[in-house]
Parts: C-alpha cells; sequence; structure tokens
C-alpha cells in the first residue's frame, strides 16, 4: 500500500445535501420543476456535466456555463459562512497522512476543492488534487481516479480510495483501487455499488491504517 485518495463532498465535507438544495433553489428561482431523479443523477458529475443537466434536463434558462458559476459562487458564499467538516475527517487526514500519501479525487471544481482545503488547514497534507473538471468525464467514470494514481506516480493496485456515494464507489472500483465506503446518510449509496467496496465503515473514526490495508486486501483475493 503506497497511497489513499479521499473525496471530498460527503467525505470530508457535508455538502451533498447543501449541493442540492443550492441546485434546487436555483432551478425553483427560474420556476421550473425538480425531477424525482435529479438529485442522484448529479451525484459525482462534473461542473460541465451537471450545469449542462440543470439546463438540459431540469430547463433552467441560460447557458451552462453561467449556471453552473450561479451554483458555484453561491456554494462558495456558504463555505465561508460555515465550512461543514464532517466530524473526525480532519483527525483521519492526519492520521493517514502518517501512513500513507495523500490524494483526493472529488467532483467539486477546483475553486472550491482549494478552498475547502485552505479553510479546514488540510492543503498541506495532499500530494495532489483532482477535479473531474480536470478530466474527460465525472463519477462514476474512473477517470478522476486514474488521473489521481498518475499525478502520485502510484500503480493503482497501490492504492486505495474513501467513498461516500453510489457514484463515486463505482468510479473508484472501476479504477482499479480498493474502496473503503463511509455511506452518507441522507444519500446512501445504491447496494450494487456499496458491494464494490472492500470495507464499508460507519465513520471516518474507524479508517486507520490496517482498514485500508484490509481494504486493498479485498480487492486483491477477489482477483485471485
Amino acid at each position: 500500500m503506497q497511497a489513499v485518495v479521499f473525496d471530498l463532498d460527503g467525505v470530508l465535507v457535508d455538502s451533498e445535501e447543501l449541493w442540492d438544495l443550492v441546485r434546487r433553489d436555483v432551478a425553483a428561482t427560474a420556476g421550473r420543476p425538480w425531477p424525482d431523479e435529479a438529485t442522484r443523477a448529479m451525484q459525482g458529475m462534473s461542473t460541465a456535466e451537471w450545469s449542462a443537466y440543470l439546463t438540459g434536463v431540469v430547463g433552467v434558462p441560460g447557458t451552462a456555463a453561467d449556471v453552473a458559476t450561479t451554483v458555484i459562487d453561491r456554494m462558495a458564499a456558504r463555505y465561508r459562512t460555515r465550512l461543514p467538516v464532517i466530524p473526525g475527517a480532519i483527525e483521519a487526514v492526519e492520521r493517514l497522512a502518517g501512513a500513507f500519501t495523500l490524494g483526493l479525487a472529488s467532483s467539486s471544481p477546483r475553486r472550491l476543492i482549494d478552498a475547502v482545503l485552505a479553510a479546514a488547514d488540510l492543503a498541506g497534507r495532499f500530494a495532489v488534487t483532482v477535479s473531474t473538471e480536470e478530466v474527460a468525464e465525472g463519477k462514476p467514470s474512473p477517470a478522476v481516479y486514474e488521473e489521481a494514481a498518475r499525478r502520485l506516480g502510484v500503480p493503482v493496485g497501490r492504492a486505495v480510495a474513501i467513498e461516500d456515494s453510489s457514484n463515486g464507489l463505482r468510479a473508484a472500483a472501476r479504477a482499479g483501487l480498493g474502496v473503503i465506503a463511509v455511506p452518507h446518510a441522507a444519500f446512501p449509496p445504491a447496494q450494487d455499488a456499496l458491494a464494490l467496496a472492500g470495507v464499508v465503515v460507519g465513520s471516518l473514526g474507524e479508517i486507520t491504517p490496517a482498514v485500508v490495508a484490509r481494504a486493498r486486501a479485498q480487492v486483491d483475493d477477489a482477483r485471485g
């Protein structure tokens, strides 16, 4: 084992519901109804993908770029008011940084990744951070995890991801990383996605170097 790659939203910051609230508010302001499937559909999408979804599927008027700017501005304003760091997140990063090289693979835009890590005083703990803005496709595509491993200089077979959502779990597993699932209470992952995890924990406090090694071993054992 050489590296651990964290997700951001739903793992380090409790922002999944906040993203949903902000996007719903943008749609409501435009007088557009919220499709039942929209919330889960956009989880893991890159900025270009979810903004196109808001304009093309939800029907929010304007260009995708303008809608993305509106949503990201509102998220940044919320973070400035209160950064919703998940209990145990900082301690988990510090604990694992003592044993592994750390990376981050997030669907958040670069602007928000950098703002969150700076505000939480965690930027120096991550050797690399990758936004799905910087790869061809968002989660569940494996692209962001593959790029994180490439920038880390670590084979995917020597890395483990920590994820919460269905699309995040699928992305990490498809990339070939070992996977630790920390299911989000408000948006629990689908059972087929959860089954991809080598280890499922109830909180970040349960994740130790030994648990990371076990998650990697589960993948290796399954492959024979």
